[in-house]
Parts: structure tokens; C-alpha cells; sequence
């Protein structure tokens, strides 16, 4: 009796497997196939990127997506259209996310930089820019102010990583990138994503309904080269980025989430950093213009926190609050 529950287990997982298979090969495809790009895709090297814009302020705010974010340009939309309202607001999409394309170039700090300007600059859009990342983009952002500080007015970072501290990442850990393929491939992420988010809850964030929709069907084709390349290479970013020193001229806010600044992690741990100390070092390496706050929320803060996020663009760029 007990072999043939587990025979009918088996056989249930191996249709379900089969299914998510074929729909990701064929239904979901199709339905990210259909989706128009909001914005403009740009020719950049072997590739195009996604610009998207809202907005015609006189100062350019440009948000840089984090790692694993499936679709940056409906992901951001309820923060562009906030900010647009004083700003002409940017999202860029790297090669790899979103609209964009994949490259083969070598995912490095440096290509990210030079791609984000060329995009940019095609696109139609001059500098000085006020760079706002979430997450690994502000290592990217850090990057682009050392190198070309007359292009960046400041820096508006969202929960970013640190430049404080570089640690390798795992041989572990990449052995497991891996396996996130193979999910994919058989239409997990597709069929588990619709069930796994709150919808009302998006909505009365301010996303629209084709937005969630949207989101959630590029989510089930978020791994490629490119992604698995910048998850690997994370690591080496910061290392490329930790030494250069960071302009004093420029204005830097960090706006860190609650959860990130009390929780602790075995990298943490390792370095014999608490989570606040990990905070403190980076913003003292960027130098004493560095100025922050910690609010409210998860790592996705520009998903709860837009009036605040406006607030303080508003304080740092206008001098109101």
C-alpha cells in the first residue's frame, strides 16, 4: 500500500513537472512575447537596453534596478510616476533584465557603467544625472561618480550594497545558481508566482493591474547568462569599486530599510560586523557628506516607502522638505 501511495506521488510531481514544462516552452512564452516595452530600446554594443521614462523636470533622476528583479521598468512604476511629477525620471534596464537583450560582453562593474551611459546618452537624456539605485546598483553608482563625477549631481541610494566590505562569494552558493535554471525550465517560478502575490496589496501601492500581470509572467524567464554572470561577479563589483575614491563634491543619501539594518547574516557574522556597523562603514567611506536613514520595511523599500523616498529627493535636490 505504501509503494503505491508513493508510485501515485511520483507520478502526480511527474505530471505536474511535465506540465509546467511544456507551458513555460509554449503559454508563457507566448505571453511574454506579447508584452510591448514601455519605453525605448536602445542599440548598445551587440544588444539593446530598455530606457523608460516619465516625466520632463529639469533634473534627470535614474533608477538602477537591484539583482533579480524581473521587470525594473513595471517594478519602479509607482515611484517614477511620484517623482515625475518635479523630475524627468529614467529607468534603465540592463542587458539580461527586463526589455532588454542579452550581451556577451563580460559582466563587470565598468561595462555596467558604460552601457548605463550609453543608453542614456542615445536615449536622448544629458547629464549631470542623480543616480538612484536600489541594492548592487549602487556599487555600479559609486563607480560611475569616481570615474565621471561631472555627469553624476547625486546619489539617492536605495538599501545599496556596501563598498566597505568585499568578502568572495561561496564556491557554494554558485554551485546552486544552477539550479534556479532548472526551476525555470520546468515553469515553477510561472505557475507558484501568480499564487504567491498579494494583488490588492500591489494595487493599493499604487501599481497597475498590467503592471503586477506583467512582472509576474517575466519573472518565470528571470534566469539567463547574463543574470547568472552578475550573481556570480557580485562579489568582484565591490572589489572593483572600494578603492576609488568617492568624489567629495557630490551629495550622498542612503535611505536603509529597517530589516536590513538589524539583521544580521553569516557574511556579517564572518567579519565580525554587526548589520549597523556594516552601515556605518560604508557611509564613512563614501565621506562626511554621506547622510542616511533608516526607515521602515524590507529591502524593497522603493515599493513601500515612495512618499519618503520623494521627501528626501525633494530635500537633497531642492533644499524642501
Amino acid at each position: 500500500m505504501l509503494l503505491k501511495i508513493l508510485a501515485v506521488f511520483a507520478v502526480v510531481i511527474a505530471v505536474f513537472l511535465l506540465s509546467g514544462t511544456i507551458l513555460h516552452a509554449t503559454y508563457f512564452k507566448e505571453k511574454k512575447e506579447q508584452i510591448k516595452p514601455y519605453g525605448q530600446l536602445i542599440n548598445v554594443d551587440d544588444g539593446q537596453m530598455h530606457v523608460f521614462s516619465m516625466g520632463n523636470g529639469e533634473k534627470t533622476v535614474v533608477l538602477l534596478p537591484g539583482l533579480g528583479v524581473a521587470l525594473p521598468s513595471a517594478d519602479f512604476s509607482p515611484l517614477m510616476r511620484k517623482l515625475s511629477e518635479n523630475y524627468t525620471v529614467v529607468c534603465v534596464e540592463y542587458f539580461g533584465i527586463g526589455f532588454s537583450s542579452e550581451t556577451s560582453k563580460p559582466r563587470t562593474v565598468e561595462n555596467y557603467v558604460e552601457e548605463t551611459r550609453a543608453a542614456l546618452t542615445k536615449a536622448g537624456f544629458t547629464p549631470p544625472f542623480v543616480l538612484m539605485p536600489h541594492s548592487i546598483s549602487g556599487v555600479y553608482s559609486e563607480y560611475y561618480a569616481a570615474k565621471y563625477p561631472e555627469e553624476v549631481e547625486a546619489i539617492i541610494a536605495l538599501d545599496s550594497t556596501s563598498t566597505a566590505y568585499y568578502d568572495e562569494m561561496p564556491d557554494f552558493v554558485k554551485a546552486l545558481l544552477p539550479i534556479a535554471k532548472i526551476q525555470q525550465a520546468l515553469g515553477i517560478t510561472s505557475l507558484l508566482g501568480p499564487v504567491s502575490v498579494d494583488k490588492q496589496d500591489l494595487l493599493s501601492k499604487g501599481y497597475f493591474e498590467k503592471e503586477i500581470n506583467d512582472s509576474l509572467v517575466f519573472a518565470g524567464f528571470t534566469m539567463n547568462d547574463n543574470i547568472f554572470e552578475q550573481l556570480s561577479n557580485s562579489a568582484e563589483f565591490i572589489k572593483q569599486t572600494m578603492d576609488l575614491p568617492f568624489p567629495k563634491s557630490i551629495p550622498y543619501f542612503k535611505i536603509i530599510s529597517k530589516q536590513t539594518f538589524e539583521t544580521t547574516n553569516a557574511q556579517l557574522k564572518k567579519a565580525n560586523l554587526t548589520p549597523q556597523q556594516y552601515q556605518y562603514d560604508h557611509l564613512a567611506r563614501i565621506g562626511e557628506q554621506a547622510r542616511f536613514e533608516v526607515v521602515d520595511g524590507s529591502h524593497f523599500i522603493y515599493i513601500t516607502q515612495i512618499n519618503r523616498i520623494v521627501e528626501t529627493t525633494n530635500d537633497v535636490l531642492l533644499g524642501k522638505n
